[in-house]
């Protein structure tokens, strides 16, 4: 049975001090509009609206919009806000839907299984592609969109045009997009130039002659010298 979201018409200006107040009651400013209807400026409450967020379907959730003096409405949560600081919801989009008209949605992608990659091949799972963009009618969007990925094998690629398709819905991204692949785990190694520049010092270190070898050589001619009596002294 769809979730009821009760919302409730805001009333006076629509400006940033009204919409402070209404988040000091408790609850958060937004705006159903879409289906041929003008945008309303309602107030919900933020329980309510995090309860669908993180739900199984989260904001692809079909609920049941009531305000008081309106016809009910089917709708989704197409924008959200949250304040940076405190985390807390800010301000919501919600969109009234037809059932017998598609919508382009995005839904998250779902990785099953081991690779044989992983397994046998010392290999890592990259998942490059979390989302996929569908259109499909209301009452056929996934909650999420399940692969099995036991089959593949190192550098072995998923793309779109692997993912389960069915008559039901149509993907939008690119079919040749890359959704998860079987990597190599590499070692990291020095960089060349690096390498190059310490075996050419440890070459020229080795070719050199040491300075306290020279050092000691030169010591004791210097003392003889200085020793030795000069021509004509005195015997």
């Amino acid at each position: 049975m769809p979730e009821t979201v009760a919302a409730t018409p805001r009333k006076g200006k629509f400006n940033k001090n009204a919409a402070r107040r209404v988040r000091r009651a408790g609850r958060i400013p937004a705006v159903l509009y879409g289906a041929g209807h003008d945008p309303l400026a309602v107030e919900v409450d933020p329980k309510q609206i995090s309860r669908i967020l993180f739900s199984e379907t989260g904001h692809n959730t079909i609920f049941d919009v009531e305000v008081a003096g309106v016809p009910p409405a089917k709708a989704m949560i197409v924008d959200w806000q949250r304040e940076p600081i405190k985390d807390q919801l800010f301000h919501i989009d919600l969109k009234r839907i037809a059932l017998d008209k598609p919508l382009r949605v995005r839904v998250r992608v779902k990785l099953l299984g081991v690779p044989v990659g992983v397994k046998t091949e010392g290999g890592i799972l990259d998942q490059v592609l979390r989302e996929v963009e569908i259109e499909c009618l209301p009452a056929d969007i996934p909650s999420h969109i399940d692969v099995d990925v036991s089959g593949l094998e190192m550098h072995q690629v998923l793309r779109v045009n692997g993912l389960p398709h069915s008559e039901k819905i149509k993907y939008l991204s690119a079919e040749d997009a890359t959704v998860a692949h079987v990597i190599a785990i590499r070692e990291e190694a020095p960089p060349a130039a690096e390498a190059e520049a310490a075996a050419a010092a440890a070459t020229t270190e080795a070719a050199a002659p040491a300075e306290p070898e020279v050092a000691k050589k030169g010591k004791p001619e210097a003392e003889a010298a200085a020793k030795k009596p000069e021509a004509g002294a005195k015997k």
